[in-house]
């Protein structure tokens, strides 16, 4: 019998995820996530704030709290985009080693995009035709084309949804020249993406975890209907486009109202609907599926499997 936690320092929130493995059965013993928002204040700059750095720290005392309380020593803890490309990213990891005792590995954004390839497989059906899942980050956003036998593409992007928040998100609600804006600049940033979509053609989307959890907790609370305790959700693009309409068209005190919405979310899931639209835009989807697995999930399994190879 074997514990094992999970640690996911992203750019927007913490994830803590504790499990048990007996003869190869996963119990969760523990799992919480925490909006430490590390890039605020300093992703576009380059840098981790004192500000989020501290929030950071806190978190993971709290975290070290927990692990000693279910007694768990096997902790892989893994940091991204913000942590990976902040000039101070490495003092802050030193910082939180020097505090808490747990060591952080930074992982690149391939890494990151394979293991959320990993964590989504575990969660559903991919199926035999290309699909295009994708994971948006607060610091980063990962493509994988797919299907369920094969990867014919992977990348990320450092165009995570905190720093499309710094960069275009000038007014509130969001005016129409700023999703322009931000339409052009994805349109630059994802042409290899889109070459991609255009030799594979995935028409299904697979949105992993974040925003597209809280896009199926407003469907289901729109709808006032119970949701089920499952890894994966369908949301159909009908329903995508009500929420799009209703998200751009509010501004952060309207939002934080829409059943279902959270505080961890109001302000980056703005910019982050863009996104998605854009790609509904520029692509013949028929239809989108959630999977609440992502990074941690991936990770646990290649921990599980013996298949954790991180440079």
């Amino acid at each position: 019998m074997d514990k094992i936690a999970i640690i996911d320092l992203g750019t927007n929130t913490f994830h803590l995820l504790i499990v048990e493995v007996n003869d190869g059965k996963e119990t969760i013993l523990f799992k919480e996530k925490i909006a430490v928002k590390l890039g605020e204040g300093g992703i576009s700059k380059g840098n981790i704030s004192k500000a989020a750095e501290e929030r950071a720290i806190d978190t993971m005392k709290y975290f070290s709290h927990k692990l000693k309380e279910e007694n768990v020593s096997n902790v892989f803890a893994s940091a991204t985009s913000a942590m990976r490309n902040a000039s101070n990213g490495k003092e802050v990891i030193q910082h939180i080693y020097d505090e808490t005792g747990i060591s952080v590995q930074l992982i690149s954004g391939l890494e990151e995009a394979k293991f959320i390839h990993q964590g989504v497989k575990k969660a559903l059906e991919i199926g035999p035709e290309p699909a295009l899942i994708m994971d948006i980050g607060g610091g980063s956003v990962e493509f994988i084309i797919c299907d369920q036998t094969e990867v014919y593409w992977m990348k990320s992007f450092e165009i995570g949804a905190q720093r499309l928040l710094d960069k275009f998100h000038k007014h509130d609600p969001i005016q129409p020249r700023d999703i322009e804006k931000l339409d052009d600049f994805l349109r630059a940033e994802l042409a290899e993406l889109k070459m991609k979509m255009d030799i594979y053609q995935p028409h299904h989307l697979i949105g992993s975890s974040g925003t597209f959890d809280t896009l199926i907790d407003i469907d289901y609370q729109e709808k006032n209907i119970t949701k089920p305790d499952e890894n994966s959700f369908s949301l159909p693009l009908e329903d995508f486009d009500r929420i799009y309409n209703e998200i751009i068209h509010k501004n952060r005190d309207e939002r934080m109202k829409i059943p279902g919405m959270i505080e961890m979310r109001v302000d980056m899931i703005v910019v982050a609907v863009c996104l998605i639209q854009f790609l509904i835009e520029n692509n013949d989807f028929i239809n989108i599926k959630v999977s609440t697995y992502a990074l941690k999930e991936g990770l646990l399994d290649a921990i599980i499997s013996n298949d954790l190879n991180i440079s």
